[in-house]
């Protein structure tokens, strides 16, 4: 029995009262896609590893247990986001909603066991390397664990982000972020207004706008929207699917090679998505027939430069009489109202933030400190950046999942990270079958791909398409978007190189 599995019990449901083992091999913090990913990885090759995984919140499941708001979905074809290892023929809607893919979640688990391997309730506070011991020392909420190697299986948009908004303080109404949404507060009848268009306002705000009395929508940028080709999987094709898996896997497979196709225009040959944006603005004057709104809603970038939503019903919802569409900024809040920057105020009693996350600034860089005794967030300094996405020089056994460069305009995160849990467990075989105590990332090694990185997403309409976003830094690098094709990165994540790498040995007698 492994050091982990000493502690834990043998259900395969979470176990949020256990206590910590006092060490682990591989400790991934973090139980969403990301955590899954990993450590069902690991225990491919070996089902006895000793590996923990440590989730903050009560249940497993990330960003899928977090964003409740009405009409959460998936934009991802549902086939391409849920893995390769476990397919699913439940799926009733071609994109998924946010309460099937929780499920989903679970029930991997579930199906795996893994939830005697996950400790709830447990978050990280700080982890440093300790270069004489050659381990990770964790301080977490439940208590201290050491571990050989760090698994930092967090994701990108787990922490909420507001702005700072004069008068916030002041407001006497309900306040909350759509990635915490308020279920104790019926907006029925209520005055809103909603601080952001993005993916996850573009979802709930035609949820609720026939329940409140008004609603105001702050747009700061307007974006394309294109139709959501969503369809209901029938029982035919559901049963068809459970009883041929292959035709499942062949449809997965062609879903896959047509979205990689989207990279050609995205990433190689963005000068022709002015033709693709014949579709959004087709789709722009069939669902806004008010001019000024419709004006107001065209933006002036290239489609494609900010990330693309999907809906069927946002457009035509802003173009009611009954929602007003802001674009002048909001410049301050009152006890009981918003104003934008035209000096105008609009009575509120309901403040929903969907201002997104802190992609170029993840919490968890704060909390992990290297072998020079600077934490993550200051070696990045708020342009994050890592070796095949992954890796981090300073930063020993330390392993980075859904990290710098590794998000995608066009596919499924699930196929990366995947591939970085492949990464990940050649990393792990070749430490244990060459008796290596710990690997770092030569600094030559992460500044030549990172370099790489730089120039392939110079032309590409993530850097080129004139737009501000979320895929930039405060210096207009872009440490978020991968440059090319994910088969591409599949095949650079495939074997871990020892090359491009320090290697120290362990000591004899000392389990890798």
């Amino acid at each position: 029995m492994t050091k982990a599995e000493s502690v834990l019990a043998e259900e395969s449901t979470p176990l949020e009262k256990s206590a910590l083992p006092k060490s682990v091999h591989v400790l991934v913090v973090g139980a969403g896609f990301a955590g899954i990913a990993a450590v069902s990885r690991i225990l491919q090759d070996d089902p006895d590893a000793d590996v923990l995984v440590i989730e903050r919140a009560h249940e497993i499941g990330g960003t899928w247990r977090d964003n409740t708001y009405p009409g959460c979905a998936c934009d991802v074809p549902t086939s391409l986001y849920s893995f390769s290892f476990a397919p699913s023929p439940e799926w009733s809607h071609t994109f998924a909603r946010q309460p099937e893919i929780y499920r989903y979640l679970r029930g991997v688990v579930d199906k795996s066991g893994l939830g005697r391997r996950i400790i709830t309730d447990c978050s990280l506070d700080a982890a440093r390397w300790d270069a004489a011991q050659n381990i990770w020392i964790v301080e977490t909420s439940k208590g201290i664990v050491h571990a050989d190697v760090l698994v930092a299986a967090t994701g990108a948009l787990s922490t909420p982000k507001f702005p700072d908004v004069p008068g916030l303080e002041k407001f006497t109404g309900t306040v909350f972020h759509s990635a915490t949404w308020d279920h104790e507060q019926d907006l029925t009848g209520r005055r809103v207004a909603v601080i952001g268009t993005g993916a996850s306002a573009v979802q709930f705000v035609p949820e609720i706008v026939d329940r409140v009395e008004r609603l105001t929508v702050f747009q700061r940028t307007p974006a394309w929207v294109v139709p959501r080709l969503d369809r209901t999987l029938g029982k035919a094709e559901r049963m068809l699917y459970r009883k041929f898996p292959a035709v499942q896997k062949a449809v997965r497979g062609t879903i896959y090679s047509y979205r990689e196709l989207y990279v050609t225009a995205l990433a190689h040959n963005p000068w022709v998505l002015p033709a693709v944006s014949v579709v959004a603005k087709a789709h722009l004057r069939r669902q806004v027939k008010n001019p000024l709104t419709r004006a107001a809603l065209t933006p002036d970038f290239t489609i494609g430069c900010k990330r693309m939503l999907l809906s069927n019903d946002w457009l035509s919802t802003l173009d009611r009489p009954d929602v007003d569409l802001v674009t002048s900024g909001l410049t301050e809040i009152t006890a009981d109202s918003v104003l934008d920057a035209s000096g105008n105020h609009y009575p509120v009693d309901t403040i929903i933030f969907a201002t997104g996350f802190t992609p170029t600034e993840p919490p968890v860089s704060h909390a992990l400190t290297g072998l020079d005794g600077r934490t993550l967030a200051e070696h990045w300094d708020g342009s994050p950046n890592a070796f095949r996405g992954t890796t981090v020089h300073g930063f020993p056994n330390l392993f980075l999942m859904y990290g710098p460069n590794t998000n995608l305009g066009h596919s499924s995160i699930v196929y990366m990270l995947e591939s970085q849990a492949n990464y990940l467990a050649s990393a792990l075989e070749q430490m244990r079958e060459g008796g290596i105590a710990s690997v770092e990332v030569t600094e030559a090694a992460q500044r030549q791909y990172n370099s790489w990185i730089h120039d392939s997403l110079a032309g590409t309409v993530w850097n080129s398409g004139g737009c501000s976003s979320w895929y930039l830094d405060a210096e207009g690098r872009n440490p978020v978007m991968w440059p090319t094709y994910t088969f591409t990165f599949r095949n650079s994540t495939r074997t871990f190189d020892t090359a491009d790498y320090v290697s120290t040995a362990a000591l004899k007698g000392v389990r890798v």
